[in-house]
């Protein structure tokens, strides 16, 4: 433990002209105590650490001394290219290896290009969850993803269904990739001696066991055309039901708010823009009549449903009631 950090001192000084103790006891997670032991422990074993008296002093490396120690281990480096997703390393324990290759490489840079990561991240961050919603991470993400990192085998245990028709099925699972998808963890895996590959929620995960053997990964699979595929495929199997609305030429404008935008985009395809005044007849596929009551009801008297009946009645009587509790 003491020599990674002592490792990590270097690098830290050595991509910067000096650091104050404080600035490295925060960096290092220890007491500026601690940082002054570590300070001489290093110059004890022949690094030029020199430091800085007085109330702007701090520790800096003298004569250009150069560590060897930059090379990036693999998990490093495949951390380094998710850098820009703190939070997913995080959610799947990478986040100190991210940090150890951030720092070999500000290390290696020259010295005009050592504030290419703060500048960055101060330009470009990614917040994937939805808003109004507090993301969780599952519990047994970390295990996952070192399989995924790894090409291990794992054998699992997963929650199906819902209410009474829940029920826990187990499998062998080769684990492929993994996707975070407006704040849920989702993993592209194929079923051990089956050539099909499947997606599984993370979070319905209840138990998960690394095995000893490694898989070999098919050569052609590519992860994000196969999850653009999956999530077009989602996207239309719960399409299974018709409404036929009437729409302004602003509910029109608003209707790829209301429901998919992909779904939208189809259903408006080819349709003239109506003007101020004017309404366009649409068939509109949605998940179910009541899921079309929430998404409609949001356009307000922009949109007329038509059919079925029953959706028609619906917003008739929910028209009556606004009425009646405005008025009143």
């Amino acid at each position: 433990m003491r020599a990674a950090r002592l490792i990590k001192m270097v690098l830290l000084l050595q991509s910067r002209p000096s650091m104050t103790a404080a600035e490295l006891a925060q960096e290092l997670e220890v007491s500026e105590r601690t940082v002054t032991r570590d300070a001489q422990a290093l110059s004890d074993a022949g690094v030029p650490v020199y430091a800085d008296r007085g109330r702007i002093g701090g520790y800096r490396l003298v004569g250009g001394y150069r560590t060897r120690l930059t090379g990036l281990a693999r998990s490093e480096a495949e951390a380094l290219f998710l850098s820009g997703v703190p939070g997913a390393l995080r959610e799947m324990g990478l986040e100190d290896a991210a940090s150890a290759a951030r720092l070999k490489v500000s290390a290696a840079l020259l010295p005009s290009l050592r504030d290419a990561s703060r500048t960055a991240a101060q330009r470009f961050h990614l917040d994937a969850p939805n808003w109004f919603r507090e993301p969780e991470t599952p519990e047994l993400l970390p295990a996952v993803a070192d399989a995924v990192w790894d090409d291990r085998r794992i054998g699992a245990r997963y929650r199906r269904g819902s209410g009474e028709r829940r029920h826990e099925v187990e499998r062998e699972l080769e684990p492929y990739g993994l996707v975070l998808k407006a704040g849920v963890w989702y993993l592209c895996a194929r079923v051990a001696g089956r050539d099909s590959f499947r997606v599984y929620r993370i979070d319905r995960f209840t138990a998960v066991e690394p095995r000893e053997e490694r898989f070999e990964r098919a050569e052609d699979f590519d992860l994000p055309a196969f999850w653009e595929e999956r999530a077009e495929q989602f996207a239309r199997s719960i399409l299974r039901a018709e409404v036929v609305v009437r729409l302004s030429a602003e509910g029109v404008r608003r209707l790829p708010y209301a429901v998919d935008p992909g779904v939208a985009r189809e259903v408006l395809k080819g349709v003239a823009a109506p003007g101020d005044g004017e309404w366009v007849t649409v068939t509109l596929p949605v998940e179910s009549e009541e899921v079309a009551r929430m998404q409609l009801a949001s356009l307000g008297a922009e949109v007329e449903a038509l059919e079925p009946v029953s959706l028609r009645e619906f917003f008739a009587s929910e028209a009556e009631r606004l009425v009646r509790l405005y008025r009143g």
